[in-house]
């Protein structure tokens, strides 16, 4: 998916918005990115999805993808911070899509990936993130680490343990990559729809290639993740050691709507209101007993036990 021509016509102008400064188009450069995708259970995870309109994305298997996306933004028009997506792989319309066309015809099913929770490092980034494209952005302790054979990323909030990602480094970054990708959310009780495009080269391992481990805590933001049935072993891992990305200033909302009138509020601009600019990171996750959160270790051990 190519960057539209508006995007372009934008290098080397600026905006200011809700007085966070950008310089255009809004960018990400030579920026790791670690992706992984595991299976889970279709009924659960088409459940976590609001409105009528957005449909669990489905495999040739029936089920549902679990998406993990991080990204240790190494400069951008606000600054250095990580982000950290979890999201349910989706499309967009009126009925459920047939399994896996959707990756293929992208525009044709709304395909893309409805976010349930997106920690970053910054204010500054909560502040635009959540403001303006109205992403489930909010300020958590993470890492980005990178070694010879792996990469992961450990995300905290509050003082405990929430989720970590590890994948098993891909040997070679050879995989031209350039896609564009759109983003769901739900905000002041509106569906958001925001786009970014990446250009990259990126390790890929698939199926049995792809090795890598997932912990899921028990902090809410994430701990019914655990209730999704996920398959623990990946079907595809990613590294991206230098993704360049655009942020697309356009956007889409449509209203949320019930068969009955709603009872209450979801969170809204009194959210980021009293936010800043700072730039600055929390300190960096420091928890290690995270081995007892691992998914799939419970039947592991079952199956040695036998």
């Amino acid at each position: 998916m190519a960057i539209p021509k508006r995007i372009k016509r934008y290098r080397d102008r600026y905006a200011l918005v809700d007085g966070i400064p950008y310089q255009m188009p809004i960018y990400a450069k030579d920026s790791p990115a670690l992706m992984a995708g595991f299976s889970c259970d279709y009924e659960k995870a088409n459940a976590l999805l609001p409105g009528n309109e957005l449909h669990a994305m489905r495999l040739p298997n029936g089920r549902a993808i679990l998406l993990i996306t991080v990204i240790n933004y190494v400069d951008t028009s606000i600054g250095k911070y990580i982000e950290y997506s979890i999201a349910i792989a989706c499309t967009h319309g009126r009925k459920p899509a047939p399994p896996m066309l959707p990756a293929m015809m992208m525009k044709t099913f709304g395909t893309g990936q409805y976010i349930l929770d997106l920690p970053v490092s910054s204010e500054v980034s909560v502040k635009g993130g959540k403001g303006i494209w109205g992403m489930p952005k909010h300020q958590a302790n993470l890492d980005f680490i990178i070694t010879e054979d792996m990469v992961s990323s450990q995300y905290e909030k509050d003082g405990q343990f929430a989720f970590r990602i590890e994948i098993d480094r891909p040997q070679s970054p050879s995989f031209k990559l350039n896609v564009g990708t759109t983003n769901y959310c739900r905000y002041r009780n509106m569906l958001m729809a925001s786009y970014i495009y990446f250009e990259s080269k990126a390790g890929i391992n698939l199926f049995g290639k792809a090795n890598g481990r997932l912990y899921i805590g028990d902090h809410p933001n994430v701990s019914y993740l655990r209730d999704l049935d996920i398959n623990p072993d990946p079907f595809f891992t990613m590294f991206m050691p230098k993704a360049n990305g655009v942020l697309d200033d356009h956007f889409k909302c449509w209203f949320m709507t019930y068969d009955e009138p709603p009872a209450s509020m979801p969170e809204g601009f009194e959210t980021v209101f009293d936010l800043g600019l700072s730039e600055e990171w929390l300190a960096p996750p420091n928890f290690t007993d995270y081995e007892q959160y691992r998914i799939g270790a419970e039947k592991k051990e079952a199956v040695l036990n036998t």
